[in-house]
Formats: C-alpha cells, sequence, structure tokens
C-alpha cells in the first residue's frame, strides 16, 4: 500500500492477551495502539521524533473483539507551527463474516521535536482533495473550541 506521507494505517489481529475482564479488547489496549499509530503518522509527516500533546474525543462506540482484524487509519488533519492533529479511524473486521464496524474515532496532537527535546517547526499541511479539506476545516474548529474553554 502506497500512502501519502500524511496518512498511514496500520493493521492487527485482536489476540486473547488484549482481553478485559468481560473477554473484549481493553480499552487501554486501544488507546495506546491509537497513540502509537499517531506517533507513527506524525513522525513520518514531520520526519522526526514527535511526543503527544493531547487525546482529544475518544468515542469507544462499540466494542471490539478477541480474534477480529483492526484497521487504525491515522491522517494529518492540520499542522500548527510544531503540532499536528491526527485523525484516527478505527474499523473492526470479524474474520468469519468479512462485516466491518466503525468502532472508535479520536483525534491526537502531536508536537514536533528536535534533537535538543525542544519543540520544532513543522510543514503546513496543505488539504487537496473534499475529504482532507473538511477534515482541516473541522479540526480548526476543536482549535477554537479548546481555545473557548480555556477561557
Amino acid at each position: 500500500m502506497n500512502l501519502p506521507p500524511h496518512q498511514m494505517v496500520m493493521t492487527l489481529l485482536m489476540t486473547p492477551d488484549m482481553a478485559n475482564f468481560s473477554g473484549n479488547v481493553h480499552g487501554g489496549t486501544l488507546l495506546k495502539l491509537l497513540d502509537e499509530v499517531a506517533y507513527a503518522c506524525a513522525s513520518r509527516y514531520a520526519g522526526t521524533y514527535v511526543v503527544t500533546m493531547s487525546v482529544d474525543q475518544v468515542i469507544f462506540k462499540e466494542p471490539v473483539h478477541i480474534g477480529e482484524i483492526v484497521n487504525f487509519m491515522a491522517s494529518i488533519n492540520r499542522t500548527g507551527k510544531t503540532s499536528m492533529e491526527v485523525g484516527v479511524k478505527v474499523v473492526a473486521e470479524n474474520i468469519q463474516t468479512q462485516q466491518l464496524r466503525h468502532v472508535n474515532s479520536c483525534y491526537l496532537t502531536m508536537v514536533a521535536m528536535g534533537t535538543d527535546k525542544k519543540p520544532i517547526p513543522v510543514k503546513p499541511f496543505a488539504p487537496q482533495t473534499p475529504e482532507e479539506i473538511r477534515r482541516h476545516d473541522e479540526a480548526e474548529k476543536r482549535i477554537e473550541l479548546r481555545k473557548a474553554f480555556k477561557k
């Protein structure tokens, strides 16, 4: 799969070691995987080490079951001076039926770091497709909401 530098997909089989007490994939496991795919996407785009600044709007729509294949689809939605918003959509697939379910979505803000462990500028992201433009505009709205909330 040849994705542009601002996108990444991570596919994993959900195994029994990922189960919670209900027999589904533990939410903490999903959060760790969300952070990993956001890191990979942002560091690939920025060409440098990145750190997680925030995780926004984690929505667990449905449980993820052991034995399902899960696709974590990450995309840079917007860049700031040193930060990037990475949107991640999680789709679970039942191996036997091939049924797909959108089970989770969230937004992570990642910051590019230099070798001195200080934030460094990232190249601006210019959305091209209607989907990228929509995601960029929605990211702008989330930024405004966070600013209003801080006040």
